[in-house]
């Protein structure tokens, strides 16, 4: 993985854990919502992030 990769990696690990935190409050049912689809969102973006540094970095091997 790439810096930036390894940078984004901690941006959306940081995002994850304080969505998190936000479950753990007292949320509107349309709070409650939004933050759990961005939630998803964001461990998406990490599966992708690290899917995608797993495909460069075995491509670089070669």
């Amino acid at each position: 993985m790439t810096d930036e990769q390894l940078m984004r990696l901690k941006v959306y690990g940081n995002n994850v854990e304080r969505y998190r935190r936000l479950l753990k409050g007292n949320l509107t049912e349309q709070e409650r919502e939004f933050v759990e689809r961005r939630l998803t969102e964001e461990q998406l973006a990490i599966q992708r992030l690290r899917t995608n540094g797993l495909v460069h970095g075995a491509s670089k091997m070669t």
